[in-house]
């Protein structure tokens, strides 16, 4: 069972719709591609392994993972900055109350505070790992709600509009206007200022993956809606009460910039390599110098000269300290690569990955392992080639160096 099969069963066992709930906050203005994925992972952070660890917004607002990288991921001001408390409510309360509404959390209320629980730690976890792999939770969880409450067809007559050429501003408009009537019939939201703000974080994700129209400032858009633009508008946070030795000047210089850059790279590494770490107990490379506790985390290709795939988990492979600073960098040198050992490297980690596609994890993806190899080798290899064809290539390259 793949991991598209998991969400969809797991999913299946619960009944979402809106009309027996009541419950408005299946998705907000705050659950966007980005933000979910970087919630999720500070959830995975705080509990560890422990599911029956609870936890409140208040804690994960508090934990020190997410001070240290909200701020350079989002541009934000600091957690403990008072004037933003609202907000960063709304920017962690949000999402997980969407986890919660999907039953990846559980919830309960004691007196005025939520205690959550992780109740699907493997699809939290998958939430975690990437931005992509959150989009497709959103759509399929989406998906299903809108089915259970009786309103997935009007998207699909939006859908066939779309595609049949038919599709007008008033088609839309009336869209709009019968999901404001639906959100205001079944939940205690009564305006539709704030109902607003939530119809295009549902009509985008689905718009998205199926190449449809989305919306943008209550307008139909022109051509489909991108994915690149569900992301969270970061430009929002930088009205919102910046710290008084930080000027807006001051704040766009090139070099605040460019450090807000390197920090939000350093920290998409760290959260592949952190994944890596927990995915693999032993060694991914079974040679003569595998024995052992394998806790080095090693980039095929160095992270210093090949920064636009550092945080690739395809990138990335688990082995032995010996493996690792012994074969992988000769005689502990971290400036120097065995190109033999490199290559020993992506076979195996070609053979991983296609073991976890095979398996269904769907953790991995072979396009972007092609990507990586086509990155650090300079080659111009195709997607659609088998495994073994890429790994007779690997060899043959690697005898030409």
């Amino acid at each position: 069972m793949d991991m598209i099969e998991k969400i969809r069963d797991h999913l299946s066992h619960y009944d979402l719709d809106i009309r027996k709930t009541h419950n408005a906050r299946f998705m907000d203005q705050k659950v966007t591609p980005d933000v979910l994925c970087f919630i999720a992972d500070c959830i995975i952070n705080y509990v560890k392994d422990d599911t029956s660890q609870e936890f409140t917004v208040r804690d994960i607002w508090s934990s020190q993972y997410f001070e240290d990288n909200v701020q350079a991921i989002f541009g934000k001001p600091s957690p403990s900055n008072g004037t933003a408390s609202s907000e960063y409510d709304k920017f962690i309360g949000q999402p997980i109350k969407a986890l919660d509404y999907a039953k990846i959390l559980e919830s309960e209320k004691r007196g005025t505070t939520y205690y959550y629980t992780v109740n699907n730690y493997e699809i939290l976890e998958y939430i975690s790992i990437k931005e992509r792999y959150t989009f497709v939770f959103l759509y399929e969880y989406l998906v299903k709600v809108l089915s259970d409450s009786g309103f997935i067809l009007y998207i699909n007559r939006f859908e066939n509009s779309y595609r049949s050429n038919r599709l007008s501003l008033s088609e839309f408009a009336q869209l709009k206007r019968r999901f404001q009537q639906f959100i205001r019939g079944n939940t205690p939201i009564t305006g539709d200022t704030e109902i607003n703000r939530i119809f295009p974080k549902v009509l985008n994700i689905i718009s998205s993956m199926k190449q449809l129209p989305g919306t943008v400032s209550g307008r139909l858009t022109n051509d489909i809606f991108h994915y690149t633009d569900l992301m969270y508008n970061r430009v929002n946070w930088r009205d919102i009460s910046k710290l008084k030795s930080l000027t807006r000047r001051t704040a766009n210089m090139p070099s605040a910039i460019n450090g807000q850059k390197k920090i939000h790279s350093e920290y998409l590494v760290q959260r592949a390599v952190n994944f890596i770490k927990k995915k693999y107990p032993q060694s991914e490379l079974r040679d003569q110098w595998s024995q052992g506790i394998a806790t080095c985390v090693h980039h095929i290709f160095p992270k210093s000269t090949y920064p636009k795939i550092a945080a690739y988990i395809e990138n990335l492979i688990k082995l032995t300290s010996e493996q690792h600073f012994t074969k992988a960098h000769p005689n502990g040198n971290m400036t120097l690569i065995d190109l033999n050992y490199q290559c020993e490297c992506l076979i195996s980690k070609s053979n991983g990955i296609e073991e976890s596609l095979n398996s269904g994890d769907l953790f991995y993806s072979k396009e972007s392992f092609v990507y990586v190899v086509n990155t650090g080798l300079n080659t111009q290899w195709q997607p659609s080639l088998s495994f073994d064809n890429i790994r007779t290539r690997l060899v043959a390259k690697y005898n030409e160096l």
